[in-house]
């Protein structure tokens, strides 16, 4: 079956204290977008990639990606207003019958082992979420009051999150809800049911200055195994 990779950079960081969107900051020498693109490096040759960025930041990508020789072969997609409108745009260019990974380029530490539970799992069920436990105790908060859940019923959710086009395609042609904060969301809400597979708690989403270093750190380690 053919695969079609969008991966997302439309976020602009501002919680990262700096100009410079967080998909193109550094890290371990190269901008976290082509980090993440090396997390789907099983797929180059295979899968066709599409990326999607701001307006205003596709002449900053194409100088970066001749500066570190990026080769990767992909296409550009201009965002949207939102997450939600610069999925749509990429999925206007991916056909019928083929599955879709949809992952957020500030997620770089993404394993093989997650993308190979997504990739058969949505295979078999046409659609695959990757979730972590929280290690956390939770409450939930309500009416300015708040008591005590129990955390083995409450997931974090990541990215990739993968599906079958004909019904991704489908949920993108709902009318925008502010409650669509992720591609599962959208699909649920045309009453599919989700499947969830065990994702990986280093498979952070950098956002803030101190997931960087976190995310060196990690790398490090992964070279060194």
């Amino acid at each position: 079956m053919e695969v079609y990779i969008i991966i997302v950079a439309g976020g602009i960081g501002q919680r990262m204290e700096n100009q410079t969107p967080k998909q193109f900051h550094l890290l371990d020498g190269r901008p976290v977008v082509m980090r993440t693109f090396d997390a789907f490096s099983d797929f180059y040759g295979q899968a066709k990639f599409l990326l999607v960025l701001p307006g205003n930041e596709i002449g900053r990508w194409k100088h970066l990606r001749y500066e570190f020789g990026f080769e990767v072969p992909h296409e550009i997609v201009e965002g949207g207003p939102t997450r939600f409108h610069s999925v749509k745009n990429a999925l206007a260019l991916v056909p019928e019958k083929c599955l879709v990974f949809i992952h957020d380029a500030v997620r770089p530490l993404l394993d093989k082992t997650t993308i190979a539970n997504c990739y058969r799992t949505a295979k078999i069920h046409g659609n695959a979420i990757p979730v972590v436990s929280s290690t956390e105790s939770l409450r939930m908060v309500e009416n300015g009051l708040s008591r005590a859940v129990n955390r083995e019923n409450y997931k974090a959710v990541q990215t990739p999150q993968v599906f079958y086009s004909s019904l991704i395609k489908k949920a993108y042609a709902q009318t925008y809800n502010d409650q669509f904060t992720d591609d599962a969301a959208v699909v649920e809400a045309t009453g599919v049911q989700l499947r969830i597979v065990e994702g990986n708690p280093d498979n952070i989403k950098i956002t803030r200055p101190g997931d960087l270093g976190y995310a060196e750190f990690v790398l490090t380690g992964r070279k060194i195994e």
